[in-house]
């Protein structure tokens, strides 16, 4: 019980972040959303054994936790259940790729360059993904997706999954806390009981499914997010925005910033 609701605080906590009154939640999702798929696509264009290049990637969610005032050290709590997956990516790649590379006066295997790049590139991603929905609700990244031209039922399908992951983890805690009352002294829930449970809990979250989408329906959502156009408006500082990281994401990819910089104090 207390796991299930510690990740309804979770999803909650994050929805709160992202209503903060902070200059990067004002920012146009769109802007937001086109800056995180540029970064992660030149992100995970390095080759890879070039650890220094994927290293200075690593400026831009360093600078953005600064800039939004974000706590780095949660992110990573929150991040704790995906962290071992991606290590484990690369974890076998110097059993593969032993070829001998030299690093200064040391020779190490191919391997391990590649598996320092590849976890690099993971744990990156995640933070750049994790400050997108730290900074916009989940209804204005689907808004800027759809401007996009993303799929419409693609869109909905996304948007529809977060909002009942929700309602799925409060039947669970319910259903859970009954069955804990009718087995006090118990720890856990007995095996045999499983499927009924199970059972139960997808009828009840259907049924508070269907009820959540009636009453969008009621309220004239169509798969659309026209009423979010009227009060969220691309301006000058949107473009600017994209345009000078987009422009540092391509500076970070073609020209070794970290070698020229370490260059200076040789």
């Amino acid at each position: 019980m207390g796991k299930i609701n510690s990740a309804i605080t979770e999803i909650y906590r994050i929805d709160n972040l992202a209503a903060r009154d902070q200059w990067v939640n004002r920012l146009h999702p769109l802007a937001k959303l086109i800056s995180t798929i540029a970064y992660i696509a030149i992100l995970v264009s390095f080759p890879k054994y070039d650890v220094i290049g994927t290293i200075s990637m690593g400026v831009y969610p360093l600078l953005m936790f600064q800039l939004a005032d974000l706590s780095f050290l949660d992110c990573i709590g929150r991040l704790k259940a995906v962290l071992p997956l991606v290590i484990m990516v690369g974890i076998f790649n110097p059993f593969f790729d032993t070829a001998p590379v030299m690093i200064g006066s040391m020779v190490i295997r191919a391997g391990v360059l590649s598996m320092i790049t590849l976890i690099l590139k993971g744990f990156f991603a995640l933070l750049a993904a994790y400050l997108l929905i730290a900074t916009t609700n989940i209804e204005k990244i689907c808004f800027a997706m759809r401007l996009l031209h993303v799929p419409k039922i693609l869109v909905t399908e996304i948007l529809l999954i977060y909002r009942y992951i929700s309602l799925l983890l409060g039947e669970a805690e319910r259903i859970t806390q009954a069955y804990a009352l009718r087995a006090p002294g118990q720890k856990g829930v007995h095996f045999r009981v499983w499927g009924s449970l199970a059972g139960q809990l997808l009828l009840r979250s259907m049924d508070r499914a269907e009820n959540v989408y009636d009453s969008m329906l009621i309220r004239g959502f169509q798969g659309e997010f026209s009423y979010l156009s009227g009060d969220i408006r691309f301006r000058a500082a949107d473009l600017v925005y994209g345009i000078l990281w987009i422009g540092a994401f391509l500076l970070l990819r073609t020209v070794p910033v970290l070698l020229m910089i370490g260059s200076l104090f040789i």
